[in-house]
C-alpha cells in the first residue's frame, strides 16, 4: 500500500498523507546538502582562496552554523520520524538511530573538537597553530573532525535512500 492509500485509511486527508514523506525527504536533503556543500566544496575553497587564519576562522563560523542546523534537522525528523504512519516499526526505528548518529557525529565535532582547536588557535597567537608546538595536536584533532564529518555525510547519504 502507498503513503497515500495508507494515509486515507488512517483517516488523513488525500494531500497531507504525501506531505510527511515530502517534509522528512525535503529535512533530510537540506541537512545532507549542507554537510556536503561546506564540507566538500565551501571549507576546501576558503583554504584555496583566503589565508590559513582567515579560512580557519571562516570555516569554523560555517562549521558552528552547520552543527546548529545538524541540532535543528535532527530534532524535525525525529518529530516527523515519530509521527509516521507509513513506516513499520522496525523501518523507522532504523532511520531513528540513522538520525541519532548523525547528530552525535555533529556533536562530538561542535561540542567537543572545535573548542579544543578553537583554544589552540588562541594559544598559538599571532604566528598561527602551523607555527606553534600546538600544530601536532591540531591537526589530530582536525583529523578526527574530518573523519566524523565524512562519516556524518555517508550516514545522510544513507538517510537519503532509506527514505525513499
Amino acid at each position: 500500500m502507498d503513503s497515500a492509500a495508507q494515509g486515507l485509511a488512517a483517516g488523513q486527508a488525500p494531500g497531507r498523507a504525501g506531505r510527511l514523506p515530502a517534509a522528512r525527504l525535503l529535512v533530510a536533503a537540506l541537512w545532507t546538502g549542507s554537510l556536503w556543500a561546506l564540507g566538500y566544496i565551501a571549507a576546501p575553497t576558503a583554504f584555496k582562496v583566503l589565508g590559513s587564519g582567515q579560512a580557519g576562522d571562516l570555516v569554523a563560523v560555517l562549521l558552528t552554523r552547520q552543527a546548529w542546523l545538524s541540532i535543528g534537522c535532527a530534532v524535525v525528523l525525529a518529530l516527523l520520524l515519530w509521527r509516521s504512519t507509513d513506516f513499520a516499526p522496525q523501518r523507522r526505528r532504523f532511520l531513528g538511530w540513522l538520525v541519532i548518529a548523525m547528530l552525535a557525529c555533529a556533536l562530538v565535532i561542535f561540542v567537543g573538537l572545535q573548542p579544543g582547536m578553537a583554544h589552540l588557535r588562541v594559544l598559538a597567537g599571532e604566528a598561527g597553530v602551523r607555527a606553534s608546538p600546538y600544530w601536532t595536536q591540531f591537526a589530530v584533532m582536525h583529523g578526527v573532525s574530518q573523519v566524523f564529518h565524512m562519516i556524518q555525510s555517508v550516514l545522510g547519504a544513507w538517510l537519503l535512500v532509506k527514505l525513499r
